[in-house]
């Protein structure tokens, strides 16, 4: 699967925590990358600044979905089931 044209989705939806090149503590879930331009492009697409969660990543429909409004969503939610569960309280680390 190509990229979708004005999508960004994966530029915005999943957090990022290593810093790198424009964003020195890294990236929330749900923000917008520094990087991402009007037209929803990667300024860094093809540099070596760009982060390695960036460069592995591969458009798929299971992630992509049909739409960039589903893939907003998608990537959320997957965002949300990957976070580390936090411990039982009482219980070390």
């Amino acid at each position: 699967m190509q990229c979708r044209e004005a999508c960004g989705a994966c530029c915005i939806a999943p957090s990022i925590v290593r810093p790198y090149y424009g964003m020195p503590r890294g990236k929330a879930a749900g923000e917008r990358c520094v990087h991402l331009d009007g037209d929803l492009r990667c300024q860094l697409f093809g540099d070596q600044r760009r982060p390695r969660f960036c460069t592995t990543f591969i458009a798929e429909p299971a992630v992509c979905g049909e739409s960039r409004e589903q893939a907003l969503t998608i990537l959320a939610e997957l965002e949300m089931i990957t976070l580390p569960s936090a411990p039982a309280p009482g219980r070390a680390l």
